[in-house]
């Protein structure tokens, strides 16, 4: 595994447990939000802009993809 892919993986963890406190709810709840959300793939494919952001702006990025993503059901 390279550096860069080491990195991703921690980025994504971050993102996951500052969600959790974001919404109050557990890390599997928020592994199942991402997983049906497509957050993970986002995540990971912007990784390059999006890890210089603050876990508060992550946060309403996040919430904005998934609500995004419901206005399309």
């Amino acid at each position: 595994m390279s550096e860069k892919d080491t990195d991703i993986i921690y980025f994504v963890s971050f993102c996951m447990e500052q969600y959790k406190m974001h919404k109050g709810i557990s890390g599997i709840e928020v592994s199942r939000i991402f997983e049906k959300y497509h957050v993970f793939s986002y995540l990971i494919d912007n990784y390059n802009i999006l890890h210089t952001q603050s876990h508060h702006w992550l946060n309403i990025e996040i919430d904005q993809l998934i609500e995004e993503q419901n206005s399309h059901l």
